[in-house]
């Protein structure tokens, strides 16, 4: 027999109350029609749910067994409606995010991924480090909603950038490169660099291979390949060991390592584009609010090179 949710919660009332005038009181509505309710309730059941006393009502022992039934049932129903509208409302789900190698360095990305973390807890949010062609790969394979990248256009079918920053690349170089001698403070000229073998990120297509490409040739010359590195740890250890230079977000120069000087670049800088890929029409409301919040954070907090 199908059990009527509406009259479940009238039993469960009156139950807690222990009167049925304070249980249709609590429940905004009048007493005849209550004790009506608990009436059909007990001829469609065929038992007795409660015994009627001078001060109120006290449940039997079949009463006990539904009460306790009737109270997990309606529980985990509320619980499954709630569930339902923080998803609805993007406040529960999964979301994959995808991001750069050189993206975790420049500190929108971890303050709102902290952020989003902190205003949605419900969310678990998947974290995959990936360059641009690899984030191509996941997005045409639904694998991935949202990204974090370094170049301006994602070649995969429905998806685009937001913009979000665009940060000063400056020379990592060996410390013994005769550049790497001269002051801190002084910056260094892109086209003084033509003779050393460049370490590019990633392979073309890749937003800094292909940034550092169009850098060297405005500056007049085409870069010397050295050894490709997959990752900007694998970049700079290249660099360390004096095989190449390499041109990285200003916001790498928080990584220190033995053997790598940073120096900025003379004139205007070329720049590393971080941007926000995700598909065009996607209906997740838990998409939309992580792209929100993103875009709000970094509408807030400019860039201190900005």
């Amino acid at each position: 027999m199908a059990m009527d949710l509406r009259r479940l919660r009238y039993f469960i009332t009156v139950a807690e109350e222990g009167h049925i005038t304070r249980a249709a009181e609590r429940l905004d509505m009048q007493q005849p029609p209550l004790s009506r309710q608990i009436s059909l309730m007990e001829r469609e059941l065929n038992v007795q749910l409660f015994r009627r006393l001078s001060r109120g009502v006290e449940l039997t022992s079949a009463g006990q067994a539904l009460f306790r039934e009737a109270r997990a049932t309606l529980a985990h129903l509320d619980r499954a409606l709630e569930t339902t509208r923080r998803a609805a409302r993007g406040e529960q789900g999964i979301l994959c995010v995808g991001i750069a190698p050189t993206a975790p360095f420049n500190p929108l990305v971890p303050k709102a991924i902290r952020s989003f973390r902190e205003t949605f807890p419900l969310v678990s949010l998947v974290l995959e480090e990936g360059l641009s062609h690899e984030v191509v790969v996941r997005f045409n394979n639904d694998q991935m909603d949202v990204a974090f990248v370094r170049a301006p256009q994602i070649h995969a079918d429905g998806v685009v950038v937001m913009p979000l920053q665009e940060e000063p690349m400056v020379a990592a170089l060996p410390s013994r490169h005769p550049m790497a001698r001269s002051g801190r403070s002084k910056a260094v000229p892109l086209k003084s660099l033509a003779s050393d073998r460049f370490i590019l990120i990633g392979p073309p297509g890749t937003g800094l291979h292909d940034e550092t490409v169009a850098a060297c040739r405005a500056a007049g010359f085409v870069p010397r390949l050295g050894q490709p590195a997959p990752r900007i740890t694998s970049t700079l250890g290249l660099v360390a060991a004096g095989l190449g230079i390499a041109l990285v977000p200003s916001t790498m120069q928080s990584v220190r390592m033995d053997g790598v000087i940073y120096r900025r670049l003379q004139g205007v800088a070329p720049k590393a584009f971080l941007g926000l890929a995700s598909r065009r029409a996607d209906p997740s409301p838990v998409l939309r609010q992580f792209l929100s919040l993103v875009r709000t954070i970094a509408k807030r907090d400019p860039p201190s090179w900005s």
